[in-house]
C-alpha cells in the first residue's frame, strides 16, 4: 500500500506548495498595486477577525523611493537601522526594492517619512549613520513631529540616555552657536537661562567626540551671607556645596558609575577656582560658573590657564555678585577689556531664555523694574536743585565805618 500511493502523495505535496506560493504571491501583488493607489485612496476600512462592532480604523499606505542612497549605509547591516526604527513606530514599515511601503496611521507616516528624509540627507551629507545619528533623529521625529527643521536636528547637543539636549530658546540657541566658532565664550544672563547646563552638555559633546581629553570644571567658593568656617567637616566638606550645581548636571547626563570613572581618570574634574591657579591647560574644555563672584585677577589668572587646544565656557549672573562692596566683579569689567577680540563672544541671555518655573520670569522681571525706579529715584534725586546755603555776614572790624 506505502509503495502503491507513494508517487501520488509527493505529487500532491507539491501542487499543495506551488498553490501556496500562487496565494503569496497574489497577495504581494495587491500590495503593491495597492501602493500605487495610496496617493488616490488613502484611507481604508482595516477588516479585523477582533473588530465585533465594526469599528473603523483610519490607516493609510504610502510609498517613497529611497533610490538615490546607499541602502547598506541607510539600512544598516543585516538591516539592523531599519529594526530599530521599526520599534519606535507602531505602523508596519517594508522594503520594496527601493521603495520603502508604509501602512499605519497618518501621523506616523509623516513621521517616518521625514525621518528617512532627513537620514538620506545626513548620509550624502557625512557618507555614514551612526547609531548616535539615528537615535537622534528618532527622539527629534517623535518630539518635534514631521515639521521638524534642519536648525532642530543640528542644534542637538547631547544625547542621553533618557533624552537629548537642545536649545530651547533663540538666545540659546545663539549661545550654543557661539560656542562652535569662538574658543572662548561669556554667557551672561539672570538665573534660570540654562547658562550653566547647556555648558556642560557642550563640555561633555566634546569630551565624548575625543575633541578634547578632560573636562575642568571651576567655581569661586564665595560666600553668601554664610561663613565657611562654620560649616562642618574639612575644607573639601565645605568647599563641595558650592560646587554641587556642577556634579547636580553632570549626574544628569552621565551615568552614576561611568561618571565616578571618568573623574577617577581624571577626565572630568570639579575644583575651587583657587586650585586654577599655576596650571596649563591643553587640550582641555574649561567652564568657570558664577564668573561674577570672581575678582578681576582672578578672572585674568582663569583666562590664561588655557593651552593649546582647549575652549573655555565663562557664566555668570551680574546682578546677583556676592563680593564684597569695595571689591569689582571680573566678569563686569572684562566685557570692556576683551570686547572685539577675534575668537571671544560675548553671550546675553534675557528673561525670554528662562526655562524653569513660569514664576521665575515674572520674578526676573519685577525686580529689573524695581532696579530701573531706584536708578530713576537716584538720578531725580541728583538732578534736584538744591537750595543756597545762608551765607554768613562777616562783622566789620571795630574803629572801621561803612
Amino acid at each position: 500500500m506505502p509503495k502503491r500511493f507513494g508517487l501520488p502523495l509527493r505529487v500532491l505535496k507539491i501542487i499543495i506548495a506551488m498553490y501556496s506560493f500562487l496565494l503569496y504571491y497574489c497577495s504581494e501583488v495587491g500590495s503593491l498595486k495597492r501602493g500605487e493607489m495610496a496617493d488616490r485612496q488613502p484611507r481604508f476600512r482595516l477588516n479585523c477577525e477582533n473588530d465585533r462592532e465594526g469599528d473603523f480604523f483610519t490607516r493609510m499606505q504610502k510609498r517613497f523611493s529611497i533610490r538615490n542612497s546607499d541602502q547598506l549605509q541607510l539600512l544598516g547591516f543585516q538591516d539592523s537601522n531599519l529594526r530599530q526604527i521599526q520599534q519606535h513606530f507602531a505602523a508596519k514599515i517594508t522594503i520594496r526594492g527601493t521603495d520603502v511601503v508604509v501602512d499605519g496611521e497618518e501621523t506616523e507616516i509623516a513621521q517616518i517619512e521625514k525621518l528617512f528624509s532627513e537620514l538620506i540627507l545626513l548620509l550624502n551629507r557625512t557618507g555614514k549613520i551612526t547609531p548616535k545619528d539615528l537615535q537622534t533623529l528618532l527622539s527629534l521625529v517623535k518630539s518635534v513631529g514631521p515639521e521638524i527643521r534642519d536648525e532642530d536636528i543640528g542644534s542637538v547637543i547631547l544625547n542621553t540616555k533618557s533624552d537629548f539636549i537642545r536649545p530651547k530658546t533663540k538666545g540659546q540657541l545663539a549661545y550654543y552657536q557661539s560656542t562652535l566658532k569662538n574658543d572662548i565664550v561669556f554667557a551672561i544672563g539672570p538665573a534660570g537661562t540654562g547658562k550653566t547646563y547647556l555648558a556642560v552638555a557642550i563640555a561633555i559633546a566634546h569630551l565624548k567626540a575625543h575633541e578634547v581629553n578632560r573636562l575642568v570644571l571651576a567655581r569661586p567658593a564665595v560666600e553668601a551671607g554664610e561663613s565657611l568656617g562654620f560649616l562642618p567637616g574639612d575644607f573639601r566638606e565645605k568647599v563641595d556645596p558650592y560646587l554641587r550645581p556642577l556634579y547636580d548636571s553632570l549626574y544628569d547626563m552621565l551615568p552614576g558609575d561611568k561618571l565616578r570613572q571618568m573623574m577617577e581618570r581624571g577626565e572630568i574634574e570639579i575644583v575651587p577656582l583657587a586650585y586654577m591657579r599655576g596650571r596649563t591647560l591643553n587640550n582641555a574644555f574649561v567652564i568657570l560658573d558664577e564668573a561674577q563672584n570672581t575678582t578681576p585677577k582672578q578672572m585674568k589668572m582663569f583666562l590664561t590657564r588655557l593651552g593649546v587646544h582647549s575652549k573655555a565656557i565663562i557664566t555668570g549672573d551680574i546682578t546677583q555678585v556676592d563680593l564684597p562692596v569695595s571689591k569689582k566683579s571680573g566678569l563686569i569689567l572684562i566685557q570692556d577689556i576683551l570686547k572685539g577680540i577675534r575668537g571671544i563672544d560675548f553671550v546675553y541671555l534675557t528673561e525670554k531664555d528662562v526655562v524653569r518655573h513660569r514664576l521665575v520670569k515674572e520674578i526676573i522681571k519685577a525686580y529689573e523694574l524695581y532696579d530701573l525706579r531706584q536708578q530713576g529715584e537716584n538720578l531725580q534725586v541728583a538732578k534736584s536743585p538744591q537750595e543756597p546755603e545762608p551765607v554768613a555776614l562777616e562783622e566789620l572790624p571795630e574803629g572801621r565805618a561803612d
